[in-house]
């Protein structure tokens, strides 16, 4: 966690460690962590490795580390030895040496800041271009997805995927669902458009999309293109696209921009005052998730626990 002086962060990694969740590395300032935690009352931070960016016995090898990564680039040993007083480098750093498993930031970073030593360092796992980030949307209304449980993705990373890059975020989003909410994945690929309602290059990038996506993983449970709508409403559903499998019954949506996917997450987190847990970054070679900047300190403990899950294989 490099964002351990920030409040909710800490207040989560104490409820982590009261609650064994998972064994945590704090990066930033002893002093101030210490001091915070006093001040906060929090009783379990002492559990936690506590690691100074700044100030360790290590900073020299990680500095080295990072500069034989990235010397091709351009890099000098000089800006090497700075960006490791960086905690979201250190982080990654870790994660690369095998001293971490994972890492949860973006409480208090954009999500570039947290994402771009991430794709520099440990990159992406071997036959994926995308990278991706999908929330787990808890509805209190039980009516949709499965039992009230949707999956939604890209909404963190893609501006504009293409129809290959959308066909793996499809993939990745199905063992999401699979491995993490623990539902049998159910795609649907959305636009403005069901099954030729509409004509428009944007269409045929989905419709292309679903087609990928079918012939990178014939078992996938996927169909597109479809609206909203059709995807979620039977009635609906089986009206607009008849006898598909998929519409009506779909519990991962996977959205065809970036823009469509990050507004659809907001505003039924807020209008249906659902649960957003997330964002789960797929597609990198190690569990490595952004937070949201107005997350609580409920989300950062939700993220942990799946990030872990992510670094045990469940």
């Amino acid at each position: 966690m490099p964002e351990a002086t920030e409040e909710r962060s800490l207040r989560a990694a104490d409820i982590i460690l009261q609650e064994d969740l998972a064994r945590l590395i704090l990066l930033g300032n002893r002093e101030e962590i210490s001091a915070n935690a006093s001040h906060w009352n929090l009783q379990h931070i002492h559990k936690a490795q506590i690691l100074d960016p700044k100030d360790h016995d290590r900073k020299e090898f990680f500095a080295q580390m990072l500069f034989k990564l990235r010397q091709s680039k351009g890099l000098r040993i000089e800006q090497a030895r700075i960006m490791v007083e960086d905690p979201l480098y250190l982080a990654v750093l870790l994660i690369k040496n095998g001293d971490a498993e994972g890492e949860v930031a973006g409480a208090n970073n954009a999500t570039g800041d947290v994402l771009r030593p991430a794709f520099q360092i440990i990159k992406t796992q071997p036959g994926i271009t995308a990278v991706s980030g999908a929330f787990i949307m808890i509805m209190p209304e039980k009516t949709y997805g499965d039992n009230g449980l949707l999956i939604f993705a890209d909404c963190a990373v893609n501006p504009d995927p293409s129809a290959q890059e959308l066909a793996e975020i499809a993939i990745a989003t199905a063992q999401t669902a699979k491995n993490i909410a623990g539902i049998d994945p159910k795609i649907a690929m959305l636009s403005f458009s069901t099954k030729g309602s509409a004509n428009h290059p944007r269409n045929d990038k989905v419709i292309a999309a679903t087609q990928l996506a079918k012939a990178l993983d014939p078992q996938l449970k996927i169909d597109g293109e479809l609206q909203a709508d059709a995807a979620l409403v039977e009635a609906i559903g089986q009206k607009k696209s008849p006898g598909s499998p998929i519409a009506g019954r779909a519990n991962v949506l996977v959205f065809p921009s970036l823009e469509a996917g990050n507004i659809a997450y907001k505003l039924v987190q807020r209008l249906a005052n659902a649960e957003a847990i997330g964002p789960v970054l797929q597609g990198l070679a190690a569990p490595i998730n952004d937070l949201s900047r107005g997350c609580s300190v409920e989300d950062i403990v939700n993220l942990v626990a799946i990030t872990a899950n992510q670094a045990n294989g469940i």
